[in-house]
């Protein structure tokens, strides 16, 4: 045999990583976990049992919470929020810092529990997972001591109330826990019922570290439990990564109790390649993309968008690469895939796979070698389906990748926003120009080019549309857990002081028109005739919107500034014809004026991400922003809400004070002699309560304040059906950093460079 035989018949043999250390570790505990509360193990609950997926063996006995548990772990909590909220940023971020130093530290001990209860390779969890688990509490132990500087107005949300899922047990962990403690919360977290046992292993880190008892808070078990936390009256902060269904059920299950909400859901991440992409780092990249921590990812690159002319040889180079991928032991650190969480999650993938087959796609698997006795898949790839497909649409959360073609940049677009996620992309091709529009163009929160799966403490991660609201990691990240302090309002002029001098008819606005209401009906407010909106009203008025939402993004933001100027102007030249007296209109004016400063000055950031990548956080808008106006219906409040919304991109509709509507519409003639485009600003009067739900249920709505008390449980409930983000406050006094917030949500674009 020649050298070049020898070379071509080269095999990997075995590298087992030793579990001893680890079951030395399950056997000092007896094998039965409790909870950890105030610095106490509580061994209260139902047994559960957890297992390693690689031979389906019980790996120890879990007690599950029960109300008295969840209500002893919130009271922890509670008592200790006083205490580390008066400690200094730089006296909380020693903590933090202590806690990244003892994880690694402990990182062998980690990497290898992790491996065991949750089937990721070895190699994973040693290389990526832990590291970055140390990285982030030592990066927001440095926020820690920079909060109250450079966030001086605002303060922490309270006792946070977290939920995180199987796939990523240790890493969604430090996600939560980090930025929480950094702001000066304490926190209830309950791991997944599946992979229990690196929250144990953490807990008795911060034990190490010396954390004061009662600011992490370990609480074990499946559904129940986590329900039992979300309802929790003396939680102030719920944040869930998980599926998009059990997303749904929790905002509503908050919805009204003044609880903020964050939610990273799930994903059907569009993988792009242009036919001028380095084709062999392509392939190389999609074995990061959908076949790292076996598929089990929420922004895995699941759905292959491949240019025509270059889809059969790209096939061709993945299947042979595929043949490569090596599966096993998850301790063997010469396995590529390990195994999948559980027997159930198994079986669903394979339904999903015959599903796949049966609506017309070609299944293709690799011949690889299965070992026996756990839960193991080979990589899959299936072709031919059509974009409306069951596997092209639905999350498969497994190694099977679903490919399809384009022809066109503008169809690759296309396809690529076609589904109800928005959490990630990656974007393929050597020419910058082409990546970067596309980048730009798609509905996700992060884009990866020519790069995927990247993530670091430093860039927010986070979804677009049903993948969920709200960052983790960043600067963006720490607002989940942030609230502004308390200000005191300036009292609203009374605008009952005034009348029009000449009597007119009252209409809606809608797409630049004033127009009769659909029902033909009208309601006497303070002696007008104020006109009724309903269900067509409001669906002509979101159309309307729609269409204009994307070309008033496109404007620059010195097109949007000069807009709202010339607002502010004709506000100032008819302050003598308003219902509101004179000095209100004047404030009105320099509302206007403000946020037209602020059009083409909210600027993004270049996140600090380790390794070559220029790492840019995007503002962008979101859309069709509803707007249910607070019941003082000032007319400073309504160009507040209106103006800064439109400052951003985002084009409104509008539902003004039903007890005080006249502002609103002396604000319409203004509207019509200014230059908003139309569709813009739309106003529909009418029946608060009606009018809010029929915005909050509508798929075309994409982001929502309400500043009406009244209608604001409605608001968040019907608004899990396509979970558009909700903004509820009680009044409109905000600082101008939160509508800033509000009205953008932050897409990630990583850029490599270097030679």
């Amino acid at each position: 045999m020649t050298l070049a035989d020898l070379e071509r018949e080269l095999s990997y043999g075995d590298a087992p990583e030793s579990p001893k250390p680890v079951l030395e570790w399950l056997d000092r505990h007896g094998r039965v976990f409790g909870h950890w509360i105030a610095g106490t193990w509580v061994h209260e609950g139902p047994i559960f049992t957890t297992s390693d997926p690689s031979t389906n063996q019980e790996l120890a006995k879990v007690h599950a919470a029960d109300a008295m548990v969840v209500n002893q772990a919130v009271a922890a909590a509670q008592e200790a929020l006083t205490g580390w909220q008066a400690l200094s940023g730089f006296d909380r971020g020693r903590y933090l810092y202590a806690i990244g130093r003892l994880v690694q530290k402990h990182s062998r001990l980690l990497a290898v529990l992790e491996s065991l209860d949750n089937g990721k390779p070895i190699r994973e969890s040693r290389d990526l997972d832990v590291p970055l688990v140390a990285r982030h509490f030592t990066h927001h132990a440095g926020w820690a001591q920079l909060l109250e500087s450079e966030h001086p107005d605002f303060e922490p949300v309270g006792v946070c109330g977290q939920i995180i899922p199987w796939n990523f047990p240790l890493l969604m962990l430090a996600w939560k826990i980090a930025p929480a403690l950094a702001c000066g919360n304490t926190v209830v977290l309950k791991p997944a019922e599946l992979t229990p046992l690196t929250a144990v292993a953490f807990a008795e880190i911060c034990e190490e570290a010396g954390l004061p008892l009662g600011v992490v808070n370990i609480v074990q078990g499946g559904g129940e439990t986590g329900r039992l936390i979300v309802d929790h009256a003396g939680i102030q902060k719920v944040a869930f990564t998980g599926s998009t269904e059990v997303g749904r059920e929790i905002r509503r299950r908050t919805a009204g109790s003044k609880k903020t909400l964050s939610l990273e859901l799930g994903g059907k991440s569009p993988y792009i390649v242009f036919p001028d992409a380095d084709i062999d780092s392509a392939v190389e990249g999609l074995v990061d993309a959908i076949w790292f921590n076996q598929g089990q990812v929420c922004c895995a690159g699941s759905r292959l968008l491949v240019q025509e002319g270059i889809a059969a040889r790209f096939h061709t180079k993945l299947k042979a690469r595929m043949q490569k991928l090596r599966v096993g032991s998850p301790l063997d650190k010469a396995i590529d895939i390990g195994a999948i969480v559980s027997p159930e999650q198994r079986c669903r993938i394979e339904e999903l796979i015959e599903t796949g087959a049966r609506e017309g796609g070609e299944v293709w698997r690799s011949s690889v070698d299965l070992p026996t006795g756990g839960c193991f898949l080979a990589p899959t790839l299936i072709t031919g389906v059509s974009p409306s497909s069951t596997v092209a649409q639905q999350e498969i959360f497994g190694p099977v990748l679903v490919s399809m073609t384009f022809r066109t940049p503008d169809e690759a677009v296309e396809l690529a926003n076609n589904t109800a996620y928005g959490l990630a992309a990656s974007v393929w091709s050597q020419d910058i120009d082409t990546a970067l529009d596309i980048s730009k163009r798609l509905h996700a929160g992060t884009v990866w080019i020519n790069s995927t799966n990247l993530f670091d403490a430093a860039s927010g991660f986070g979804g677009y549309k049903e993948s969920g609201f709200g960052r983790e990691g960043g600067r963006e990240g720490l607002f989940a857990y942030l609230k502004p302090r308390p200000r005191t309002l300036e009292p609203d002029t009374d605008s009952s002081a005034r009348r029009p001098a000449i009597d007119r008819t009252l209409k809606l606005f809608v797409g630049g028109k004033q127009v009769r209401p659909d029902s033909g009906y009208s309601e006497e407010v303070e002696g007008y005739a104020v006109p009724v909106g309903n269900r067509k009203d409001i669906r002509n008025a979101v159309e309307s919107a729609s269409a204009a939402a994307k070309p008033w993004a496109a404007k620059s933001g010195h097109e949007r500034s000069q807009i709202l100027q010339f607002l502010g102007e004709n506000l100032i030249q008819r302050r003598d014809s308003f219902a509101a007296a004179p000095t209100e209109v004047d404030r009105a004016a320099e509302e206007a004026f403000f946020w037209a400063a602020w059009a083409d000055k909210y600027d993004g950031l270049v996140h600090s991400t380790p390794g070559k990548f220029v790492t840019l956080a995007m503002n962008e808008p979101y859309g069709v922003t509803a707007i249910v106006a607070d019941g003082g219906g000032s007319l400073v409040g309504l160009i507040r809400t209106t103006c800064a919304a439109l400052a951003m991109g985002n084009t409104v509709v509008m539902v003004p004070s039903r007890d005080r509507p006249l502002p609103a519409f002396d604000l319409v003639q203004v509207m019509e002699i200014s230059d908003i485009p139309s569709g813009c600003w739309n106003l529909v009067s009418g029946p608060t309560a009606e009018l809010a739900e029929q915005l909050a249920q509508h798929e075309g709505v994409d982001a929502m304040w309400c500043f009406e008390s009244s209608v604001a449980e409605v608001v968040e409930n019907q608004s899990a059906g396509n979970l558009k983000p909700t903004w509820v406050a009680d009044h409109v006094g905000w600082p101008a950093s939160v509508f800033l917030r509000q009205a953008t949500r932050v897409k990630n674009i990583w850029v490599p460079y270097g030679a």
